[in-house]
């Protein structure tokens, strides 16, 4: 019997794969039989995640800074070149901060939205175009946040990036519906990366205790997200469009 949660035959764009949520899903999604396109700013850490993939040669990596879209769309073209149809894309690049409201700026908020919506969207413009050409249809997943769904001290940039991707996935789901394309939305709790490992609650232990005390099964793995990436473009979540899956240890529950 044909196991709907394999990605056998598929290949995926990961971005964000030089670290942390994007690396994991970068080799899970090899693990699961994807042959994968790694997209990230910085060529070693790539490689490193390449060496940790199965059959490391059947992958492409590409270093590129994402707000470069020229380069991005030529990058993307020679990929489809050398690997043919498109079948699933994770947006897992982002940034995070915590800043008080006197501290925002137009230009840190620009920054923030260029980096964690705006390039994102571009990629995926770019990524629908190629992924038309497979009658399999496709899948899309933007990796968001609990911040976009509930609040934070001092998280109202990052919660403004996080909640447009949530709110704009929904639209991207019913417009792209025709062309059998799905559009989702993973929100995960904290998840122990190097980005929450440099975040501000991580540098003292009272700040990190509370932050666990609010996950009822603890923080969370790159795994744990990884895996809901590995359903969302698999074809057992072929219905599944327009949602927004959140895995965060119960952080939403309370």
């Amino acid at each position: 019997m044909e196991n709907p949660f394999s990605l056998d035959g598929k290949t995926i764009l990961v971005t964000g794969a030089s670290s942390g949520i994007g690396r994991q899903t970068a080799i899970s999604c090899s693990r699961a039989g994807a042959r994968v396109v790694l997209l990230g700013r910085d060529e070693t850490r790539l490689q490193q995640t390449l060496a940790a993939i199965n059959s490391p040669d059947l992958h492409l990596v590409y270093a590129v800074d994402l707000l470069d879209y020229d380069v991005v769309g030529k990058m993307l073209k020679e990929a489809v070149s050398q690997v043919g149809s498109l079948h699933g894309l994770v947006n897992a690049a982002g940034i995070s901060t915590t800043l008080p409201l006197k501290l925002l700026s137009p230009e840190k908020m620009d920054h923030f939205f260029r980096t964690n919506v705006h390039s994102a969207i571009q990629l995926t413009k770019l990524f629908i175009k190629h992924a038309a050409q497979n009658n399999d249809g496709a899948s899309v997943i933007f990796l968001s946040s609990v911040m976009g769904m509930v609040g934070e001290m001092g998280k109202t940039i990052y919660s403004l990036t996080k909640g447009a991707l949530i709110a704009g996935a929904r639209s991207l789901a019913l417009e792209l519906a025709t062309r059998n394309v799905r559009v989702n939305t993973i929100s995960p709790g904290v998840v122990v990366t190097p980005m929450s490992q440099s975040a501000v609650y991580s540098q003292d232990e009272e700040s990190l205790n509370r932050v666990k005390s609010l996950h009822p099964l603890g923080l969370g793995k790159p795994e744990d997200v990884a895996n809901a990436c590995i359903f969302l473009l698999s074809d057992a979540a072929r219905w599944v469009t327009g949602t927004n899956l959140v895995v965060d240890g119960g952080y939403t529950a309370r």
